[in-house]
Order: C-alpha cells, then sequence, then structure tokens
C-alpha cells in the first residue's frame, strides 16, 4: 500500500492511498464466495450456481462493498503508519477503482493541534477565603422563611411587600392593545414584575378601589411595538394581603427534609449546606481564573470537525433546556460558536495537562468528593454505593477529580493571592461581583 500525505493548512491533511489490485480482487472474490453460499438463482440448487453466473450477476455489487471496506481498512492502516491523530471522519475522494488496476483514493481530514500547554506562571489567581459567620447563617434562615411566605387578606392600604389580587386593561393612545389586560391576578408590590411605575401607582389602594395609572414602556422593551410608549391602566384591585412569614419550628424544618425538631438542629444543618455551597463556589472561582489564564496563555487553532460537533451538541441542550417546537439544526450555529470554541480550546489544553504531567484521577478523592454530594441526601451510605454500582456515573466523577487535580497543578506555578472576604461575597457569582464593582 502507498500513501503520500499533503499538508494543506495547519490542521488539514490531504492523504492518498494507493491500495494494490491483487488486494482489491481479493476481497472482491471473497464477497463472491460468501454470496454463491447463500445466493438463489432460478434454475440452480443453492449453493451449486456456477461462478461465472454469481459474477455476472453480483460482481457489481460486491466490488461496491469492497471498496466501502477497502477504504476504511486501508485508511486506518495509514493513519497509524503516519502517525496522524484524525479529529473527524474524512472527506474521501475517489481517484481510480477499476477492475485489475490499483485501488486509489483521496481522504481530507484534520488532525488534532500538537502543543505544549506552557505560560503556567504568567497565570494570577485569587483565591478566595470565608467563613460562615453566624449572621450569614441568620440571612439565610429569612430568605428561606421568605421563600416560604404566605399571604393572608387584611383591611388596609396596600404597601410594598403586600399581595394584590387584580384586574387591569391598558390602552396606548387610547386604544386597547393586545396583552395589555387581565383579570385575577397577583401581584406582590416591590417585586419589579411589572413595568416601571405600575406597582408603584397601586401602593396605598385598597381593596375595591379602582386606579388609573400613567406608565411608560421602556425603550428596550421586548415588544417592539409599545417599546418608550406611554400606556394608561384602569386597575381594580380586588384584594389585599400581608405576607406572613412562617415560624421556624418543626412543621417548616420537615419542608427541607430535615429530621431535626429543634432550631438548633436545623441551624446546624443550613450551616453544613452553607459550608458545602462555599466551598464549591470558592473552587469554582478559582478554576475559572486557571482555565482563563489557560486559555490567554495558549492560543490553539481549533478543528474545525471538533468545533462543529460541540456546535451541535450545544444546539442539542438549548432545545432540550427551553423546549418548543424546533429543531437543534434550525438555531444559527453563531449563536454557539464562541462558547463551542472555548470548550473544545479548554478540552484539547486540559487533556494535554493531563498527557505532560501523566496524571490519573486519584481515587481517595473522588471517594471523598461521592461522600461530598451523598452528604446532601437522607441515606447518604445508599448514594455511595449507587455510584460505585454505575460506570458511567463514577467516570464522571474521576472527569472532575481529574480536573481538579489539573488545576492544583496549574496553582503550584501560578501567581497566587489569598484574600479574605464574607461568605455573601465568596458566594455571589464571577459576573454578578464583576458589575456590582
Amino acid at each position: 500500500m502507498q500513501v503520500s500525505v499533503e499538508n494543506t493548512s495547519a490542521l488539514e491533511r490531504r492523504m492518498t492511498i494507493a491500495v494494490p489490485a491483487e488486494r482489491v480482487e481479493n476481497e472482491v472474490n471473497k464477497r463472491l464466495q460468501q454470496t454463491a453460499k447463500r445466493a438463489k438463482v432460478a434454475g440452480f440448487r443453492p449453493g451449486k450456481v456456477p461462478m461465472s453466473v454469481i459474477r455476472q450477476r453480483f460482481e457489481a455489487d460486491a466490488r461496491q462493498e469492497a471498496f466501502g471496506d477497502l477504504v476504511q481498512a486501508s485508511f486506518y492502516e495509514a493513519i497509524v503508519e503516519q502517525k496522524l491523530n484524525p479529529a473527524g471522519a474524512p472527506a474521501v475522494e475517489p481517484k481510480s477503482f477499476e477492475k485489475g488496476k490499483d485501488l486509489e483514493f483521496v481522504a481530507i481530514f484534520e488532525v488534532f493541534p500538537e502543543f505544549t500547554v506552557a505560560g503556567f506562571e504568567s497565570i494570577a489567581v485569587e483565591r478566595l477565603s470565608a467563613e460562615v459567620a453566624d449572621a450569614d447563617l441568620d440571612n439565610m434562615l429569612e430568605v428561606l422563611r421568605k421563600q416560604n411566605t404566605r399571604f393572608e387578606a387584611v383591611e388596609r392600604a396596600a404597601a410594598n411587600d403586600d399581595q394584590v389580587n387584580i384586574d387591569f386593561v391598558g390602552k396606548v393612545d387610547g386604544e386597547v392593545f393586545a396583552g395589555g389586560s387581565a383579570k385575577g391576578t397577583q401581584l406582590v408590590l416591590g417585586s419589579g414584575r411589572m413595568i416601571p411605575g405600575f406597582e408603584d401607582g397601586l401602593v396605598g389602594a385598597k381593596a375595591g378601589e379602582e386606579r388609573v395609572v400613567n406608565v411608560t414602556f421602556p425603550e428596550d422593551y421586548q415588544n417592539l411595538d409599545l417599546a418608550g410608549k406611554a400606556a394608561e391602566f384602569t386597575i381594580t384591585v380586588n384584594s389585599v394581603s400581608a405576607p406572613v412569614l412562617p415560624e421556624l419550628n418543626e412543621a417548616f424544618f420537615a419542608q427541607f427534609g430535615i429530621k431535626e425538631s429543634t432550631l438548633e438542629g436545623f441551624r446546624a444543618e443550613v450551616r453544613k449546606n452553607m459550608e458545602r455551597e462555599l466551598r464549591q463556589a470558592i473552587k469554582t472561582k478559582v478554576k475559572n481564573q486557571v482555565m482563563d489564564g489557560l486559555l490567554a496563555a495558549n492560543p490553539v487553532e481549533v478543528p474545525k470537525a471538533l468545533l462543529e460537533n460541540e456546535v451541535n451538541r450545544l444546539r442539542v441542550q438549548a432545545v432540550q433546556q427551553f423546549g418548543g417546537n424546533i429543531k437543534p439544526e434550525q438555531l444559527p450555529a453563531e449563536l454557539f460558536e464562541e462558547q463551542a470554541k472555548r470548550r473544545v480550546v479548554l478540552g484539547l489544553i486540559v487533556a494535554e495537562v493531563v498527557k505532560q504531567f501523566e496524571l490519573k484521577p486519584d481515587e481517595a478523592e473522588v471517594r471523598k468528593m461521592i461522600e461530598e454530594m451523598a452528604s446532601a441526601y437522607q441515606e447518604p451510605e445508599q448514594v455511595v454505593a449507587w455510584y460505585y454500582k454505575n460506570d458511567q456515573q463514577l467516570n464522571e466523577v474521576r472527569s472532575v477529580v481529574l480536573e481538579e487535580q489539573v488545576v492544583d497543578t496549574v496553582l503550584q506555578k501560578a501567581t497566587v493571592t489569598d484574600k479574605s472576604v464574607s461568605y455573601e461575597e465568596a458566594v455571589k457569582p464571577a459576573q454578578a461581583a464583576a458589575d456590582a464593582e
């Protein structure tokens, strides 16, 4: 077999392969002999059909089958011989496939980029540290209570945080507009659910009262027909209800699947969950900084095949998340290209770090991570056992642990600054923290 390889770009390879005619004919004859054993031809008993008849009737199909199998087999042999690492399936262009002659074809494909991960010393990481203070715990308990707020009807005027039941009709330029009217709507004043000015206009209203509220739709309103326009809403208040926070008692604790009957026990469980969330938030922020640093220090050309596969994977995820009667391929590829490129490049870089430093998942850390996740359930031992009985889930945890080992490897060489912050700052998402600054 003759093989020649041309580099048509940094990653694309054009490989020409010639398979000897003798090998081709052997493959064709092998298929014809197999066909002869089972072929049913009128006038002949099964298995007794002359080869001349078999060849006349079935040689074209046998030759086509041989072509497909030989292309696949010889391509694999060629990339092993040439020590190439394809990043996707090849595009095959037949050159010659005539009886009695060598089979020749061209395979065009991309290879994985070859590089060494460098620049660890240039990566700067700010590693946060924080504790769950009693005040943080108290705030969390209040958040949990507010999330379970119930409303009770009152006979007074509505104030912010009250819930009102309303009917309303909206008009623009004196005409009722689509989607601007509703009956029996429950609205918590101050929630920001309605356009600016709508909720403010109901503060001080009582049950049975009708109010006319004038507002202006924001310039960036999602309905472009209404954006920036003045509107008048006639609103009837059906009822006013005040918020009532639940008591911190056994019934409340049970809503969270916690068996503790005392406030002290409940606080301990909540603190444990907050500390777990804190550890994960800090770990995630460190990891993101490390990955950003690796990306900046290691520009890598991305194989188109890998990028396309990742774009398609993100399309499917988007459809699964948002639903609707839309097919993944209907979503524009450019919506996902930036995210897909980041994922692919990071995947290549992380894999190369694993290779360079000969990293393997630390099974003790795997067990620790599983036990940490299991601790959030009522029967942690059963959860741990479930992971170790399911290879797919177990391997997913191993992948996460291996990625953490990559982060630790980078941190040993990076410039790391430790910073003590509050619990709230530590768990705040990175983008939200940047926006606040």
